[in-house]
């Protein structure tokens, strides 16, 4: 199944996303910098890709890590998972946090994360008094065991 999503480049050296295979859930992300940009050990840095898009009514764009990005060299998002709105119609950038203990650089055209468009159910809260029971119940944070 496929939803279009229109985009704009605000660049023209900006990277239309692309997916990695046929099967692929994420399309990746090209960093658009000049001069390359550096990432100390432990900071974060807005990272442009010099795109802006427009997401259908009731879909979510998620941002996620690229696997060989956050494992071979410590990047990933900061926030772990980005959420751009269907309504939102800035540039598209990505918060890179520096979790090694080394400086890296990232270079215009390089992946630095992926984009997945997701549906979503838009959730009408109710306030009540009491909530149905079940056998959990309350219990949280490794209540229902490690294996």
């Amino acid at each position: 199944m496929a939803v279009n999503v229109r985009f704009k480049k605000l660049d023209p050296k900006a990277q239309i996303p692309t997916y990695g295979s046929a099967a692929a859930a994420g399309a990746d992300l090209y960093a658009l910098c000049d001069d390359g940009v550096v990432i100390p050990a432990g900071e974060t840095v807005l990272i442009h890709t010099g795109l802006s898009m427009e997401i259908p009514e009731g879909y979510a764009g998620l941002i996620y890590a690229r696997s060989g990005l956050a494992s071979k060299r410590g990047l990933a998002p900061a926030n772990k998972v980005g959420v751009i709105d269907a309504d939102y119609r800035g540039e598209i950038m990505v918060a890179l946090h520096n979790h090694s203990a080394e400086t890296q650089t990232i270079t215009s055209g390089e992946r630095i994360a992926q984009l997945v468009i997701a549906p979503f159910l838009h959730a009408e809260f109710e306030e009540v008094d009491d909530l149905s029971d079940t056998l959990r119940g309350a219990g949280g944070f490794g209540s229902t065991g490690t294996k």
